[in-house]
Formats: C-alpha cells, sequence, structure tokens
C-alpha cells in the first residue's frame, strides 16, 4: 500500500510551495488507494514560531486536505525515538563535521580508520 506524508516545519505560515507538495503527496497517495498524513517536524525546537504549526493545519483544512489519522507531531514522539535509539548497538563518535565528511568520501587508500568511538 502507498503511505505519504506532508511534514512541514511550523517555522512561519505556510506558502505556496508547502502547499504544492501537500497536494503533490496527497493527490499521489489517493490516485494509488493509499494513505496520507500529516506530520509536523517541530523537532528543531530554537526555529519553531510559536502558532504556526496550528496556522499551517487550519491552512491546510481551509484548501480542503483531508489526511489519514491524526496529525502526527514529532516533538509527541521522542520517547518512541529514544527507546529505538537504546536498542541500537551504536558507540560514541567525537569526529567533527570535516572528519565525518572526509571519511564519508572515496578513495580512503592508505589511510587508517580507527574504530570504535570515532571515523577516522
Amino acid at each position: 500500500m502507498i503511505a505519504t506524508r506532508f511534514a512541514p516545519s511550523p517555522t512561519g505560515d505556510l506558502h505556496v510551495g508547502g502547499a504544492w507538495t501537500a497536494l503533490a503527496s496527497w493527490a499521489y497517495a489517493r490516485a494509488h488507494g493509499g494513505r496520507c498524513v500529516l506530520r509536523i517536524e517541530d523537532i528543531d525546537t530554537p526555529r519553531v514560531v510559536p502558532g504556526s504549526a496550528q496556522r499551517i493545519t487550519e491552512d491546510l483544512a481551509l484548501l480542503g486536505f483531508d489526511w489519514d489519522g491524526p496529525t502526527i507531531v514529532q516533538s509527541a514522539r521522542t520517547s518512541m525515538y529514544e527507546t529505538a535509539i537504546a536498542r541500537l548497538d551504536t558507540y560514541p563518535c567525537d569526529c567533527s563535521r570535516a572528519e565525518i565528511a572526509r571519511a564519508a568520501s572515496a578513495p580512503h587508500a592508505g589511510e587508517e580508520l580507527r574504530y570504535p568511538g570515532t571515523c577516522r
């Protein structure tokens, strides 16, 4: 089954690009007998504008969007993510962003990588 979502960040009001993206996701799901959900991406808290999630939701309703299920709010799911992360076999990394970028690019000929705990 097709499942799509529209996931705006509540950093301001809905704009035409966001509305078009919502329409594309919603129409694709509807055309294929699938589901489409609205997920508010509010985990970048310094950028969240108070009230914008509510305004976005209201604007989408005025445009006629009907979502399959309740609106998902990412910040309300933190405990679920923490539980999933706790089950992962992970190790800390003290690398800088530049070191991670370098490690992610090829080739690595002649470079010694150090594990665990770092990406070098």
